[in-house]
């Protein structure tokens, strides 16, 4: 059965005192994308405002980067659906790419927090990497605990931010971690790192972006494994009559196909493009 990840995505274009031009770093999310797109994951793309989604540090140079500008994904990217039309439940991750744009839109956003909650209290997997983090920021399941407290994760580090953007963003991420209970921890400037911590998946910087990947396959492959978890709500809901084989069952099915009403019919599968350019 296919699995699917929904990218969280900034449409965030600019931040801070000075309008720095900003956006979801390419790398982060075109690597993931690769990784998860050679094993046959489906993904799918959501933002806060929906439709555009500016991108920043683009290296032509890296051939992941150059194939994925050219990808049918890319202009799906460039049509996202809007995060308060999407259930975080009828996948099978959420994602959260960094860059400096979720600074601005997707850091303490309601709509953002819902869908972490959504996800984490279905048994599902989150995964973020870089700024992505700031996601968790200000998420608590219902207890008014701060969901990272005690939790063991990375992010953008302090040392990292005081040489790239100090001057554009409010806050340390780090710091804000730090403040709500996080068990943070960080490796060298640029170099990658990731932090798995149960169901939740961080890396430091865009260097953990594609070992990240690799992380969140391994866990969607024990995932699958386990069968879904948590209520019988969005994609653990299945068409079966009861008492029907788990063989003879249908697979589960996307509460709403938005490829299909986009691109055309063919499924979830259609969700999952190859990278080669028409």
């Amino acid at each position: 059965m296919t699995q699917h990840v929904l990218f969280i995505v900034t449409n965030a274009a600019v931040i801070g005192p000075h309008n720095r031009k900003t956006g979801f770093f390419f790398a982060e999310v075109a690597h993931r994308f690769d990784v998860l797109d050679k094993a046959g994951v489906a993904i799918e793309f959501a933002s806060p405002a929906g439709g555009w989604t500016p991108y920043d540090a683009y290296d032509e140079n890296d051939p992941a980067q150059e194939a994925f500008l050219r990808s049918k994904a890319f202009r799906r990217l460039n049509h996202s659906r809007k995060l308060s039309e999407v259930d975080a439940a009828d996948y099978d991750a959420i994602l959260m790419p960094g860059g400096l744009g979720p600074m601005v839109d997707i850091a303490r956003n309601p709509q953002v927090q819902q869908a972490v909650v959504r996800a984490w209290s279905t048994g599902k997997l989150v995964t973020a990497v870089c700024h992505g983090p700031c996601s968790l920021l200000g998420v608590d399941l219902g207890d008014g605990v701060p969901f990272v407290r005690g939790k063991k994760l990375t992010a953008f580090s302090r040392k990292e931010e005081y040489d790239y953007a100090r001057e554009d963003v409010a806050y340390e991420l780090e710091d804000a971690l730090r403040a709500e209970g996080a068990d943070y921890s960080s490796t060298d400037n640029w170099q990658p790192k990731v932090v798995v911590d149960g169901r939740l998946i961080t890396g430091q910087n865009p260097a953990s972006a594609g070992p990240l990947a690799k992380e969140l396959l391994a866990a969607l492959k024990k995932l699958a494994q386990e069968g879904c978890k948590g209520p019988p709500s969005g994609r653990c809901r299945s068409t079966a009559p009861e008492g029907l084989s788990p063989q003879a069952r249908p697979r589960p099915v996307l509460e709403a196909d938005w490829a299909d009403r986009v691109y055309g019919t063919g499924g979830p599968n259609c969700m999952a493009s190859s990278t080669a350019a028409d």
